[in-house]
C-alpha cells in the first residue's frame, strides 16, 4: 500500500530548535489550544451508545409500547411486567458489551508506553496524548510512533505493517516522514510532531470506519418477521375487541379481554431468551479467547462461509524465522553457524533479521571494532571483530565483490519458494576498510560462507486452524499489502490450496461485475490498499457469502467494518480492536472455532424456543377467535396466562441451555411453519372442544335441580356474583369453568409437545429423530408435577384464576389429550400439513 504524500513543512507554528525543542510553557499552551495528540477511537461505541442501542432495540420497543397500552387500560401490574422484561433484556446485553469495552480499554491502557520528547533542551517522558504539535520526539529501537512528521536527524528502521501491510522494515532518513502506528525496529533519531491526533494518517485512514452500526443477523431477521406477524394479529384482535366495545359500551370485561390478548400473544419470554442466549454465548466465547463486543456477533460467526484474513500479524507473528543456513564452497556448517550467531549477537543495531538469527543460533558476544548497520539503501550490514570482518546482505547487493561459484541458481530456487535469501560472507582481508575515503560504506572483497534463508514466522496454530476451517466448508481469502508472490507462498505454507496471486495494482480499473468474476476464482491478493480490501469483502457479499474479516492493522479497519463479522488480533492496532466485533485475546484464529460452535448452539436453542413460543401464540390466537365466533364468552383471563411458566417459560429456558449445535437454516420460517401449524391447529381444535363441552355442560347444569345448588355455591364464591340477582352469573360461571378445563388441557398438551421436539425414543420420533439427551424427558415429568401442584394447591390455583379440580374436567380433558397426541404424531409422520399447503415445494431448488 502506498504511503501518503506530504508537503514540506512551511507552517511557522512548527518552527522549533531541534536541540532544545519546545519549552514547557509552549507545550502547555498548545495542549490548551487543542493541538495535543488526543487519541481518536475508530469506534463510536461509547457507554451511552451501548445503553441506547440495547434499551431501544426492536424487541424492547415492542415491550415498552405494550406496557404503555396496558397502563392506559389500568393494568399497572401487567404493564410493569412488560417494561421490566424489556429493561432486564437491556441490562443483560448492555452489561456484556460494556464489560468487553472496559476490557479492551484496559488492554489499551496497559499498552500505552511513555514517549520521550525534548522539552526545555532536555529529554522528558510524557504520555502519548500529551505530545503536542511542534514537539521534538526522540525515537529509539522498540518505540511505537505516536505522531506523523519528518525525521530531523539520524536514521530509523520502521515496521509499517499495521499501516500498509508491508512486512519488510523500511529505512527512513532526515526529511522523510514517520507515521503514527508504526514501530521503530532499529536506528535512532529525532522526529518533528507535525500531524497529531485526528490529523494523523492513521486517524484519517479510519475516519470512515467510525460509523457505529447495529447489524442484525439472519436469525434475528427471521425471528423479527415472526414477531411482527404476531404483533399484527394482536393489534387486529385488540382492535376488534375495541370496536365491539365501542358498539356495546366499554366495560371492565373488555379491558380484561384486551389485557389477556396483549399478555397472551406477545412472546415476552422469547425476547428474554434471545438476549440471554446471545449473552451466554458471548461470555462462553470470551472464556475461550474470543472477546465479543457485539453480543449477536457469536451467532454471526456461525453463518460465516468465507474468512478474509490479512497476512502480517494475523497468519504470521510479525517475526522472521530461519529456515536454512546452507554452507557454501565446502565450509564447515557448524563453524559457519557459530560465526553467524556471533555476528547476530554482537551487532549493536537490532532488526528482525538479527533477532531471528540470534534466536536460532545463540552465541556469545564478541568485541566489535567497527560496524555498518543495515540500511534499506545498502541492503547489507557488516561487523569487524579482532579476528574477522563479517558481512550479511542481499545476494544482488554483494554480487560485485563476491568470489567463488555463481550463487544465482541456489538463490533463485529458494526465492521461488517465497523465502528471503541473504548471503553470509567474510572479507578475504580482515583489515580491509569498510568505508570509502569520503566516509561512505564500501564493501571489500568477500568470500561467501553460507546462504541464509528466512521466512515469515507462521503462528503455531495457523495450519491446524486453516485445515479445520476448510473441513467445515469455510473458504479462506488472504488480503495483504505485501508482495503477491510472498503472500501466495505463505498461504500455501498455512495450508491454503495453491492459487495464482492477484496484484492489487489492477483492481482499481475493474468495475464491480469484473471484480466479482476475479474474486470468485482467486483467493490470494497482494499489494492491496484498504479500499481494495473493502471492495473484495463487498464483492463476496454480493455473491451471497457471509464474510468474516480478520485483521490487526489500521489498513484493515475499513474491511473489518464492511464484513459481516470483524475480527481483530489483541496485539494489533487499537483502531482494529475498536472497529472489530470480536477480538482474539490470544491472537489465535483457533478461537473462532469454539465461537462458531457456540453460535450454532445459539441457533439450535433459539429455533427450538421459537417453535414452542409460536405454537403457544398461534394456539391461543386460534382459540380466542374460534370461541369468540361461537359466542361462548372469552376463553382466557390475564391471570391464566401465568401458566405459561410451566408450558413455555421454564421449558424454553432449559431447552435453550441444552441445545445442540445446528447449522444456519435459510428456510427456518418454513421449518417453523411445518412444526407450528399442525401443533397449533390440532391443539386449538381439541382445546375448543374441551371448552365448548364444559361451557355448555355448566350452563345446562343450572337448569338441573340435582346439581344447581352445588354449582351456585361454588361459582358464587369464584365470581363474586349472586345467582338470580346478577344476570351475567350463568355466563360468568360457565366461562370460568370452561377456562379451567381449557387451561388444563392446553397446559398438559404444551408440556407433552416437548417430547416431539426432543424425542426420548422412537415412539415419540414423529417430528425428528430420537434425541440422545434424556434431560428433556425428565424435564417433562418435573413440569407435569409442577402443573398438577398448581392445579391442586388452593393458593396457587386462585393465583392462576382457576376453579378447584372437578371430575368432569379430567374426564373430558384426558381422553382428548390422548387423541390429540396420536393425531399430532400421525400428522407429523405423514407430513399432512406439508401436503395440504405445499410447503415442500417452497424449498425445492429450481433446475439449473
Amino acid at each position: 500500500m502506498p504511503r501518503p504524500a506530504r508537503d514540506p513543512i512551511t507552517d511557522g507554528e512548527l518552527t522549533t530548535t531541534p536541540v532544545t525543542g519546545l519549552t514547557g510553557g509552549e507545550a502547555a499552551a498548545r495542549l490548551r489550544r487543542g493541538e495535543g495528540n488526543r487519541a481518536v477511537s475508530a469506534s463510536s461505541r461509547g457507554y451511552l451508545w451501548i445503553l441506547r442501542t440495547n434499551v431501544f432495540n426492536f424487541y424492547n420497543s415492542i415491550l415498552f409500547v405494550i406496557g404503555a397500552g396496558l397502563l392506559a387500560l389500568g393494568r399497572s401490574g401487567d404493564a410493569f411486567i412488560s417494561v421490566a422484561i424489556g429493561l432486564l433484556n437491556a441490562v443483560i446485553s448492555a452489561v456484556q458489551e460494556i464489560r468487553a469495552k472496559r476490557q479492551l480499554d484496559h488492554l489499551q491502557l496497559l499498552e500505552r508506553s511513555p514517549v520521550l520528547v525534548v522539552r526545555d533542551g532536555r529529554d522528558t517522558e510524557v504520555l502519548p496524548e500529551e505530545v503536542v504539535r511542534g514537539d521534538v520526539v526522540r525515537i529509539r529501537p522498540g518505540d511505537q510512533l505516536v505522531v506523523d512528521g519528518p525525521l530531523l536527524d539520524g536514521a530509523v528502521e520502521v515496521d509499517e505493517s499495521l499501516l500498509t501491510g508491508e512486512s519488510d522494515a523500511q529505512l527512513r532518513g532526515p526529511g522523510e516522514d514517520l507515521l503514527s502506528g508504526s514501530h521503530s525496529v532499529g536506528g535512532s533519531g529525532r522526529q518533528l510532531a507535525r500531524d497529531v491526533g485526528a490529523a494523523s494518517y492513521a486517524a484519517r485512514l479510519t475516519a470512515e470506519a467510525r460509523q457505529a452500526s447495529t447489524d442484525t443477523t439472519p436469525l434475528q431477521k427471521q425471528v423479527a418477521f415472526c414477531v411482527r406477524l404476531v404483533m399484527v394479529v394482536a393489534v387486529l384482535m385488540s382492535g376488534a375487541i375495541l370496536g365491539e366495545a365501542a358498539l356495546e359500551g366499554f366495560t371492565l370485561v373488555r379491558v380484561v379481554q384486551i389485557a389477556a390478548v396483549l399478555s397472551g400473544l406477545v412472546p415476552y419470554g422469547l425476547f428474554f431468551l434471545i438476549v440471554l442466549a446471545y449473552t451466554a454465548g458471548a461470555v462462553a466465547s470470551s472464556r475461550r479467547g474470543a472477546l465479543v463486543q457485539r453480543v449477536n456477533a457469536v451467532e454471526s460467526v456461525s453463518n460465516v462461509d468465507v474468512v478474509c484474513t490479512d497476512k502480517t500479524g494475523t497468519l504470521t507473528t510479525g517475526r522472521l524465522t530461519v529456515v536454512e543456513v546452507a554452507p557454501l564452497d565446502g565450509h564447515d556448517g557448524v563453524e559457519v553457524e557459530q560465526e553467524l550467531g556471533a555476528m547476530a549477537a554482537s551487532s549493536g543495531s537490532a532488526n528482525l533479521t538479527g533477532t531471528a538469527l540470534a534466536a536460532r543460533l545463540p552465541a556469545a558476544r564478541v568485541p566489535v571494532l567497527e560496524e555498518v548497520p543495515f540500511r534499506s539503501s545498502l541492503r547489507w550490514s557488516a561487523v569487524r571483530t579482532t579476528q574477522s570482518l563479517w558481512v550479511l546482505g542481499a545476494p544482488e547487493a554483494l554480487a560485485a565483490v563476491l568470489g567463488g561459484p555463481d550463487l544465482g541458481p541456489a538463490v533463485r530456487s529458494r526465492t521461488a519458494e517465497g523465502l528471503r535469501v541473504l548471503v553470509f560472507a567474510r572479507a578475504t582481508d580482515p583489515a580491509a576498510p569498510l568505508r570509502s575515503p569520503d566516509g561512505q560504506p564500501a564493501l571489500p572483497a568477500l568470500e561467501p560462507l553460507a546462504l541464509v534463508a528466512l521466512a515469515d514466522e507462521l503462528r503455531p496454530d495457523v495450519p491446524d486452524t486453516v485445515a479445520r476451517l476448510r473441513a467445515e466448508g469455510i473458504e479462506l481469502v488472504v488480503l495483504s499489502g505485501d508482495d503477491p508472490g510472498t503472500v501466495a507462498t505463505l498461504a500455501a505454507r498455512a495450508g491454503l490450496p495453491s492459487a495464482e496471486p492477484v496484484h492489487g495494482a489492477g483492481l482499481d480499473q475493474l468495475g464491480d461485475a469484473e471484480l466479482d468474476v476475479l474474486v470468485a476464482r482467486s483467493s490470494v491478493f497482494g499489494r492491496v490498499t484498504p479500499e481494495q480490501k473493502e471492495r473484495v469483502v463487498r464483492s463476496l457479499q454480493r455473491r451471497g457469502r457471509s464474510v468474516a474479516m480478520v485483521g490487526d492493522g489500521v489498513n484493515d479497519a475499513r474491511a473489518l467494518k464492511a464484513a459481516d463479522v470483524g475480527v481483530a488480533m489483541r496485539s494489533g492496532s487499537t483502531v482494529a480492536r475498536d472497529v472489530a466485533d470480536i477480538v482474539l485475546l490470544e491472537d489465535s484464529l483457533a478461537a473462532l472455532l469454539p465461537a462458531r460452535r457456540e453460535g450454532r448452539r445459539i441457533i439450535g436453542g433459539i429455533a427450538v424456543s421459537a417453535q414452542v413460543f409460536l405454537t403457544r401464540v398461534c394456539t391461543q390466537a386460534l382459540i380466542i377467535v374460534t370461541v369468540t365466533m361461537l359466542g361462548l364468552g372469552f376463553p382466557y383471563s390475564p391471570a391464566q396466562t401465568g401458566l405459561t411458566l410451566f408450558t413455555v417459560g421454564l421449558p424454553t429456558l432449559f431447552l435453550t441451555a441444552w441445545a445442540r449445535p445446528r447449522g444456519p437454516d435459510p428456510h427456518l420460517l418454513l421449518e417453523l411453519a411445518r412444526f407450528v401449524l399442525p401443533a397449533a391447529v390440532l391443539t386449538a381444535g381439541f382445546a375448543v372442544a374441551v371448552y365448548t363441552f364444559l361451557y355448555t355442560s355448566i350452563t345446562r347444569g343450572f337448569d338441573d335441580p340435582g346439581v344447581r345448588d352445588r354449582l351456585v355455591a361454588e361459582f358464587e364464591q369464584y365470581t363474586g356474583l349472586t345467582y338470580g340477582v346478577d344476570a351475567a352469573f350463568t355466563e360468568a360461571a360457565a366461562t370460568l369453568g370452561a377456562q379451567t378445563g381449557l387451561s388444563t388441557f392446553v397446559s398438559l398438551a404444551s408440556i407433552l409437545l416437548i417430547l416431539f421436539l426432543e424425542p426420548p425414543g422412537r415412539l415419540f420420533a414423529a417430528w425428528t429423530r430420537p434425541s440422545p439427551d434424556k434431560r428433556p424427558a425428565v424435564l417433562v415429568v418435573v413440569l407435569l408435577a409442577g402443573l398438577v401442584t398448581a392445579l391442586v394447591v388452593p393458593t396457587l390455583r386462585d393465583y392462576f384464576g382457576l376453579t378447584r379440580p372437578a371430575g368432569i374436567v379430567y374426564e373430558t380433558a384426558l381422553p382428548l389429550l390422548l387423541l390429540w397426541f396420536l393425531a399430532l404424531g400421525l400428522s407429523y409422520r405423514l407430513r399432512l400439513m406439508d401436503r395440504m399447503l405445499g410447503l415442500s415445494e417452497l424449498t425445492r431448488q429450481p433446475p439449473t
